[in-house]
């Protein structure tokens, strides 16, 4: 069994939230090597998008493992050490507390982990996104796994035939549900249709037993009480073999479909595809980025990447994309360019209801005397 984890933070943008300072990737990428070299790690790849520094990386210790979490934390000090020095913007902004403890949950750092078999072929794409929250994923994954409309081999593929299970987290309550589809397919599109609140954490393929799929779900606004940075996610996709195709697991991505977050984690905005080199939001800190990167795994080394967003393909999703925000942003401060008011909870919101609640008063049911009439 090897375990893939992708591990993420934002430990200090350049300029602004717009990228991560090259210092900062060569720093994360030492420490991967050091990690190989030491035995910890099998495999490492360091890559970003937008402010987030991603370490991907394949190891034997199995999920939320402390030694594989602890080497992250230590790489992450490390770099926030260095954007310090250069004073670079929210250094450290992810880290959330002062020192590791077990593990990262509830620490600020975003994860997603997959241990698996390994097959003779294992091809996996590995997702990153800027600007945005967990539950952006869900249309995406939905239409990977049980959209025959994206998904070809839903219909024509026996080992796809019976469908998947989701595992959906509600972030507010912290518990979760597990439905089966397709037969369960409606019940879940009620939940996941809210993505601010119901994220899809994980899918299972029925025939094959296998998990295909795991995605981040911190948000740090509800670990930290109040916004500090949006939550940034990232999510594995393993393909083909029962599972679905590397065409098919992209596919989602050639709409340019909105999501939240872009400025101050605060706006709905288009979720646009892009090439590592283009990863970097800066109008209005978007739109919203998404890279994937596609790995061969053999014997738990990462064969690759390939910049599966690197493709003329995908020049309709990023056109549509810029529309879309030329459209959005004309709203100003209005819906449904700004979130509504339940999740703008963590920003001004909160103060602001109180300093203004001894100022609301009752609506008055009395009713007007018509302009013009007389009182007998």
């Amino acid at each position: 069994m090897i375990t893939l984890s992708i591990i993420k933070a934002d430990t200090g943008g350049f300029v602004g939230h717009s990228a991560v300072h090259p210092r900062l990737m060569a720093e994360a990428r030492r420490e991967i090597e050091r990690a190989k070299s030491s035995g910890l790690l099998i495999d490492g790849h360091v890559e970003s998008c937008g402010d987030d520094i991603s370490l991907i990386m394949t190891h034997a210790y199995g999920q939320e493992a402390g030694l594989i979490h602890s080497f992250a934390w230590d790489t992450f000090q490390a770099t926030t050490h260095l954007a310090k020095e250069l004073g670079l913007y929210g250094a450290g902004q992810d880290l959330l507390s002062d020192a590791f403890s077990g593990n990262l949950r509830g620490m600020g750092p975003g994860y997603a982990e997959l241990e698996f078999e390994e097959r003779p072929s294992e091809p996996v794409l590995c997702f990153l996104a800027d600007k945005t929250e967990p539950g952006a994923w869900n249309l995406p994954l939905y239409k990977m796994f049980a959209d025959p409309s994206n998904t070809a081999g839903l219909v024509i593929d026996e080992k796809m035939h019976a469908g998947f299970a989701f595992e959906v987290y509600d972030l507010y309550e912290d518990r979760r549900i597990v439905f089966d589809c397709p037969a369960e397919l409606y019940d879940m599109l009620m939940y996941i249709g809210a993505p601010a609140r119901y994220v899809i954490h994980s899918v299972r393929s029925k025939t094959l037993g296998m998990t295909a799929a795991a995605t981040s779900t911190q948000r740090l606004s509800l670990i930290a009480g109040k916004y500090v940075g949006k939550d940034d996610p990232v999510m594995i996709v393993r393909c083909q073999s029962g599972l679905p195709a590397v065409g098919e697991a992209l596919e989602p991505f050639s709409f340019a479909y909105s999501v939240a977050g872009c400025m101050r984690g605060s706006h709905h905005a288009p979720f646009m595809p892009v090439a590592t080199g283009q990863a970097h939001p800066s109008r209005f800190d978007g739109p919203p980025r998404v890279v994937a990167l596609g790995f061969q795994i053999k014997d738990g080394r990462l064969i690759g990447p390939r910049d599966m967003f690197d493709d003329p393909a995908f020049d309709g999703a990023r056109r549509q994309a810029t529309e879309v925000m030329d459209y959005l942003r004309r709203h100003g401060p209005f819906e449904p360019h700004r979130l509504p008011l339940e999740d703008l909870e963590y920003t001004t919101m909160t103060s602001l209801t109180a300093r203004l609640a001894h100022r609301w008063t009752p609506i008055t049911t009395e009713v007007a005397t018509p302009v013009g009439s007389r009182t007998e």
